[in-house]
């Protein structure tokens, strides 16, 4: 039974975080919790019956049951092991009860409950310590995830940043999401990517990618140039079909009008495209020709293609990972981003649409998701004069 995203408000917890108690294995779903209750009814007039019955006949052999009922659900050795127990102080006074049955019989279930007894408790002694095995890999992916992802700054030189993350469910292993936003002389950067595939080598690849990123975004005046230095860090460390899907961006500074006016540059590298959200119209910023994820580069040789836009005062800009438009319904279709967004009331405050977004995503979804999900919002302060991306 999956359980709810754990939303993250702001960004993900820092590595120093005091770590959390390991989760309790979730309960049974309520038609297996109900076999098993009434598994243990039948094993109970079962027993009933054989002592106030026939004393020619036994029904011993069903107290070998008893154990296995008990492990279902549980990762404590000590119930199947106790019901076990249990089950065979019944065996003598079964005998008791039913004089004119063969001792071989009872015998026999005596060893059939000692057998299963032995199986049921090796069976949850195994599962548990997976289970810990499991925790403990996860954990650790997580601690390295969460050291990789600085806080991000709620205000940078006049617009305001908000992130959200939710962890998928717990059956999920960790994923390769990443975002970061940079003060630089060429204006705020941002990065929004997705590593394909999952757990440490994930996290590994978007270590890398940020760390380049952190380093280009000061010094390469061309966001081009600092996309092919992405892909050839991703082509370096990669050992398999790994590749990272990233959205580049330069934003001017906030303000009206702001030092460097109101055009924005954006080169996307086979990421999905961010959304320009003014009051009742949402955009999707596509750029003139495709590109590919980065590590791919090498298929087309071709210069990265940018696209320039008016962010203006007023203007929010949406970043996201497919974990959010890839999110179901019962009914098995994807979650309309952009159509959600577009009919989300005026905000001034990306935290407040943020929340909105996330808490229709879930209602959306019944509050599970099947992959990590990343949302990054970037909202120039000021008054909006109602433009159109160009």
């Amino acid at each position: 039974m999956r359980r709810r995203p754990h939303v993250v408000p702001g960004r993900v917890p820092s590595a120093g975080a005091r770590a959390e108690a390991p989760p309790r294995p979730p309960s049974l779903p309520r038609a297996a919790h109900r076999l098993v209750v009434a598994a243990y009814v039948l094993l109970g007039l079962g027993v009933a019956a054989d002592l106030a019955w026939n004393p020619g006949w036994t029904l011993s052999p069903l107290l070998a049951t008893a154990p296995v009922l008990a492990s279902i659900g549980t990762q404590r050795a000590r119930a199947p092991l106790g019901a076990g127990i249990a089950a065979l102080i019944m065996v003598p006074l079964l005998a008791l009860a039913d004089p004119n049955v063969p001792n071989g019989v009872h015998m026999t279930s005596g060893f059939t409950v000692l057998a299963v007894t032995c199986i049921s408790t090796a069976n949850v002694v195994l599962a548990a310590t997976r289970e810990r095995e499991l925790l403990e890999s996860r954990s650790v992916a997580e601690a390295a995830q969460r050291a990789l992802l600085r806080p991000l700054p709620e205000r940078v030189n006049g617009l305001r940043v908000a992130v959200r993350y939710l962890a998928a469910a717990a059956e999920a292993r960790v994923g390769g999401d990443l975002y970061e936003v940079l003060t630089t002389p060429f204006g705020i950067r941002l990065i929004m990517g997705d590593v394909r595939g999952k757990g440490l080598a994930a996290v590994e690849t978007a270590s890398d990618v940020l760390g380049t990123f952190r380093e280009a975004a000061q010094v390469e005046p061309d966001l081009g140039a600092v996309a092919r230095r992405l892909d050839a860090t991703v082509e370096r460390r990669r050992s398999s079909e790994e590749f990272v899907t990233a959205a580049l961006l330069n934003l001017p500074e906030g303000g009206s009008g702001g030092p460097r006016g109101t055009r924005a540059a954006l080169v996307n590298c086979g990421h999905l495209p961010p959304l320009l959200w003014r009051p009742g119209a949402v955009t999707e910023l596509e750029t003139r020709a495709a590109d590919p994820p980065l590590a791919l580069w090498e298929l087309t040789r071709d210069a990265y293609h940018d696209r320039t836009f008016d962010f203006g005062p007023g203007d929010l800009l949406l970043l996201y990972t497919d974990g959010v438009t890839e999110a179901r319904d019962r009914a098995g279709r994807f979650y309309p981003l952009a159509e959600r967004l577009a009919g989300m009331p005026e905000t001034g405050s990306p935290e407040v649409l943020l929340d909105r977004l996330v808490a229709d995503l879930l209602a959306y979804t019944g509050g599970t998701l099947s992959d990590d999900a990343a949302l990054l919002a970037v909202h120039r302060e000021g008054r909006s004069a109602g433009r159109r991306p160009r």
